[in-house]
This record gives C-alpha cells, sequence and structure tokens, in this order.
C-alpha cells in the first residue's frame, strides 16, 4: 500500500512540470503518437472494410490479415524496424508499428458495421431506385457507425497502451517514466507511470463510449425505448394475479 502512496505522490509532485521530462510533454508525446498512428490506420481500414462490408468479398482474406497482425509481436516489430529503417527514423519505426496495431481492430468494426445491418434496409434503398453509393453513404455508413466507433474504441486503447514502448528507442512518452524508473530501480517512479497510462486509458475509453452512443441513429434508439417500454407492458399483463391479502408463502401452497 506504501508503494502506491508513494506513487500517487510522485505524480502530484511540484517536480513533475519541471526537469528534462515534465508531465504535460509525455502526455502530449503519447498522446501524438496514438492519434498520428489511429488517423493512419483509420484512413487504410475504414475504406478497406467498407468495400467488403458493402460488396461482401473479401472478408476471409481480411480476416486472415487482421488474425495474422494481431499475432505479431509489437515490441518486436518495433526493434525490428528500427533495425531496417535506421536509428534517424525511429519515429517513422513506432507509427508503423502502432498503425499495424491499429488495423485489425478498425477494419473489424468497419465491415462488421455493415454487415450487421438488416438487409431488408437495404433492399428497400434499391427499391426506391438508390444507387450504390446513395445506399452506402445514406443507409450502411450511418447505421455502421456505432460499430466503426467500436473498432476506433478498441484499436486506440491498444496504441495508447502500447505506446508506451516506444520510450525503450528514446521517443518519450509516459513510458519514459517505467524505463527509468527500471533503470533506477525505483519501484514508485514505475508505478506512477503505468498509473497515468492506465488513467489516459480509461478517460479515452469513456470520451469513446460518449461517442458511440451519440453516433446511434434516433431512430433506433427510440426504437429500442419503444421496444423495452412494450416488453415491460407485456410482462406486467402477463404476471398473475395474487388475491389481495395472500402472501407469497400463502400462494406458494
Amino acid at each position: 500500500m506504501n508503494l502506491f502512496i508513494d506513487a500517487f505522490a510522485w505524480i502530484f509532485s511540484p517536480d513533475r512540470l519541471s526537469g528534462d521530462l515534465p508531465l504535460q510533454l509525455a502526455l502530449f508525446q503519447q498522446l501524438a503518437y496514438t492519434f498520428v498512428s489511429v488517423v493512419i490506420a483509420a484512413l487504410i481500414a475504414v475504406p478497406v472494410g467498407w468495400a467488403i462490408g458493402h460488396t461482401g468479398r473479401g472478408r476471409e482474406v481480411a480476416v486472415a490479415i487482421s488474425g495474422a497482425a494481431r499475432a505479431i509481436p509489437s515490441f518486436g516489430l518495433l526493434i525490428l524496424l528500427v533495425l531496417l529503417l535506421g536509428v534517424l527514423r525511429k519515429p517513422e519505426a513506432a507509427v508503423i508499428t502502432f498503425v499495424i496495431l491499429a488495423i485489425p481492430s478498425i477494419l473489424a468494426g468497419a465491415y462488421t458495421g455493415l454487415e450487421a445491418i438488416d438487409r431488408r434496409v437495404i433492399d428497400a434503398g434499391r427499391a426506391m431506385g438508390m444507387t450504390e453509393w446513395q445506399i452506402l453513404w445514406r443507409i450502411e455508413v450511418p447505421l455502421g457507425l456505432p460499430l466503426l466507433v467500436g473498432g476506433l474504441r478498441a484499436g486506440t486503447l491498444q496504441v495508447v497502451a502500447t505506446v508506451a514502448i516506444a520510450a525503450y528507442i528514446g521517443l518519450g512518452g509516459l513510458g519514459q517514466y517505467i524505463i527509468s524508473g527500471l533503470q533506477l530501480r525505483q519501484l514508485d517512479v514505475i508505478i506512477g507511470g503505468a498509473i497515468l497510462v492506465a488513467v489516459l486509458a480509461l478517460v479515452l475509453d469513456a470520451l469513446f463510449a460518449i461517442v458511440q452512443h451519440l453516433v446511434v441513429p434516433r431512430g433506433i434508439r427510440a426504437g429500442a425505448v419503444a421496444a423495452g417500454s412494450e416488453g415491460r407492458k407485456k410482462t406486467s399483463r402477463t404476471a398473475p394475479e395474487r388475491p389481495v391479502g395472500v402472501t407469497t408463502a400463502d400462494a406458494a401452497r
């Protein structure tokens, strides 16, 4: 318990705002690598996922590639890319590593969001004379946004936690506190750095949860609320009535 108290004391110490790596700079670096990597991954994965979900072709290939990408150890890939690209391109190596890490979740969210749509809705759009582009942008994309945001949420959480390994090659971030704590054998610094990474991940997760709720079309939300209300009414109508004054035990007998 004393270690956690020492860790929080280290986090809230005024010294964290100054020195070689102040907290605000480490936080900025952590978020910058996360944001850049997720945006690049989304630019690659979202169009591919939408194409797969709309046409229904290539799903097996996408699943195979995603599975292979998930199996790659991020730390090993980072070191390999640094050796291949050179020490002067360490930021590029880190971004490539994190992009590869984020692509599977975003890709899965993109194509499953379209696959989960009721085919009758799409058939109705075609019956109304909509083109394929209109069906994609007016029907499939709005209805598939919640699952896409879910994929972005999962990818972002994976990346923001893994960005800590960038400190191993001298790129800063919150992981630098953990690395320096290991080198100096300071447990409070190690635990404090881990707490900062965890809190940042929880904050991002909460923000994405709010966004995921907001992108649900209002018609679907209203329908879900109406269905829940109707279900409660049916339950109350079908519940057996007990005569006044009869206890539960009496009814059971």
